[in-house]
């Protein structure tokens, strides 16, 4: 069966990718708006960041014998702390200061950190095996759909959306929010405005790490794994618009679906689609899909 003149295998296949893909953009760009959004740190040391979850979820496999399940809660509380560390030793001094500096100083950390692994570890990818609860797939007769795969996207997908509800719809959202508007006001209610920001960069953080974990069966543990990807990241957090946190899930998945369909019809424009859809956005709408221009 063809569909456009493309096999439906191939082009539902390119879909799945493109769903996977679509799936780690959401999320490394979820924890990017966060972050931007409540603290005003464009957060380049992100990909680093992503690529140290899966490297504590293979050194503790490796290391400590410690599997899949147990890493997806220990690789983001580890990284979520070196953040915390990175937050209040040196981001801190950075608030008062333009975009810049933060944006510079990040980009700095990011280099250093994948400079040290790449040392320790070389720079060709480790495996990470698939947990065994999730080998084989289904057979849907148009394609087959590995478990894992679903399980990732079905993942991302829930956190995604969960950070949304937490930052959007409760009361904890709305302190932070607040903070970010005027810290001043929210410090005179007996809340600890530092201390959230920080917590706040740590989440933002871990869900890097987490993705990471989730990345590493499928793309291999390697220092060089969010070099590339941070900058399609940025790129769909600019899309979707700066801070926007349903803007930056919905448009993560939506253009990881762009991408794959890009792969079956036009495939040398498949490295590029992302953002030349960038460029139009910020011609048309500089704020970004869902963002508001202040």
């Amino acid at each position: 069966m063809e569909i456009f003149g493309v096999p439906s295998q191939a082009l539902f296949g390119q879909l799945l990718i493109g769903l996977i893909n679509g799936s780690f953009y959401a999320l490394l760009s979820l924890g990017l708006a966060v972050i931007f959004g409540l603290l005003n740190i464009i957060n380049f040391t992100h990909g680093a960041q992503y690529m140290m979850g899966a490297f504590v979820a293979y050194l503790c496999l490796n290391k400590l014998g410690v599997g899949y399940w147990p890493s997806l809660i220990i690789a983001p509380i580890v990284v979520g702390i070196t953040g915390v560390i990175i937050e209040r030793t040196m981001l801190q001094r950075l608030y008062k200061l333009d975009h810049l500096y933060g944006l510079l100083l990040t980009l700095g950390i990011a280099l250093i950190i994948q400079g040290l692994f790449r040392n320790e570890f070389g720079s060709s990818g480790q495996p990470y095996p698939i947990p065994p609860e999730l080998t084989g797939g289904q057979n849907l007769g148009f394609m087959f759909l590995p478990n894992y795969r679903a399980w990732v996207i079905g993942a991302s997908l829930f956190m995604c959306l969960a950070t949304w509800f937490v930052i959007e719809r409760t009361k904890l959202g709305g302190y932070l929010r607040a903070a970010t508007e005027n810290p001043t006001l929210v410090q005179a209610f007996g809340i600890n405005v530092p201390k959230m920001i920080t917590l706040t960069y740590g989440f933002g953080v871990a869900l890097a790490a987490l993705g990471g974990v989730m990345a590493a069966p499928i793309y291999q543990v390697s220092p060089q794994m969010g070099a590339d990807l941070i900058i399609v990241v940025f790129a769909v957090v600019v899309i979707g618009g700066m801070g926007s946190i349903l803007g930056t899930i919905i448009t993560g998945f939506a253009l990881g679906l762009v991408e794959g369909l890009t792969k079956v019809f036009y495939p040398e424009a498949s490295n590029t689609v992302i953002f030349v859809v960038m460029a139009l956005v910020l011609l048309v709408k500089p704020a970004g899909l869902f963002g508001t221009q202040k």
